[in-house]
């Protein structure tokens, strides 16, 4: 069996980012911003031609792998059922972010997942403002521009700081989150799993707080968290995330592993 390789799957995502989603970055047009379930879901003719150009390049890497974009399944092209297949997959989400790309924020990513055996192997979370790529390989540890990641450690949550969009969760675990995170020291609606989960891997937040279960939006962020000594995993079962279809449920993702217990915990309790 063949492995990508990381710098020719960082090379296409960089490709994509050139030529499909930066010429685009506030300077979209008339008509290429389209709602999808609501005025938060948008996806732009950035994320289709992206995704189209990642599919076909990526599932050449690999034979036989196979892309399950976001944007492929929300039209029908796809689904995540292929997640429940033993074979080699690709999870990609050509913009995360899509609603803050469209507002003009740089708070946006592309994420690419590779999957083997029902495992994350290889991921790629790249941050086109700043240019910066981080890549976790199973095994082999977390790196920005070749540096090993530096999540914080051991910080109790009354000074852990997070990221928390509650604008996405539904009740009742929104007024039990709302309750949780006002324990901690602060958080802010990121609204963006790529530069969330490259913050915990960087040190810059201590705890992410997700809810909505696209595993394109994780697959790629757990291996980097995790590769760096972080803990990504239901709330308040402890079990530990995995990329199949799931209902939505609250998640909670630490940039240390020693403190999800607590962490978990404080936001639960209601």
């Amino acid at each position: 069996m063949i492995d990508p390789k990381t710098d020719d799957v960082e090379a296409l995502i960089r490709e994509a980012c050139e030529t499909f989603i930066m010429p685009r970055f506030r300077a979209l047009g008339e008509g290429e911003v389209v709602e999808k379930d609501g005025p938060m879901d948008l996806v732009t003719v950035a994320d289709r031609e992206a995704e189209v150009f990642l599919t076909e390049h990526l599932e050449k890497l690999v034979a036989g792998s196979k892309v399950i974009g976001e944007e492929a399944v929300s039209q029908g092209l796809t689904s995540p059922d292929l997640l429940l297949e033993d074979r080699d997959l690709w999870l990609v989400d050509p913009v995360d972010g899509t609603y803050n790309f469209v507002q003009g924020s740089d708070r946006f990513g592309v994420m690419v997942a590779f999957l083997r055996g029902g495992e994350t192997v290889k991921s790629w979370i790249f941050l086109p403002v700043e240019d910066g790529c981080v890549i976790a390989e199973k095994g082999a540890g977390a790196r920005l521009r070749g540096e090993p990641s530096a999540p914080r450690r051991g910080v109790p949550f009354s000074e852990a700081t997070g990221d928390y969009s509650k604008v996405y969760v539904d009740e009742p675990h929104r007024s039990i989150l709302d309750a949780g995170v006002a324990r901690s020291a602060g958080t802010h609606q990121g609204r963006c799993s790529a530069h969330g989960y490259t913050e915990l891997a960087r040190g810059i937040q201590d705890y992410f707080v997700q809810y909505i279960m696209t595993p394109w939006d994780h697959a790629p962020g757990q291996l980097i968290v995790e590769e760096a000594g972080g803990r990504f995993a239901l709330m308040p079962s402890g079990e530990r995330y995995t990329p199949v279809p799931r209902r939505n449920q609250p998640m909670l993702i630490t940039g240390d592993a020693a403190v999800w217990e607590d962490y978990a915990h404080q936001l639960m309790a209601g």
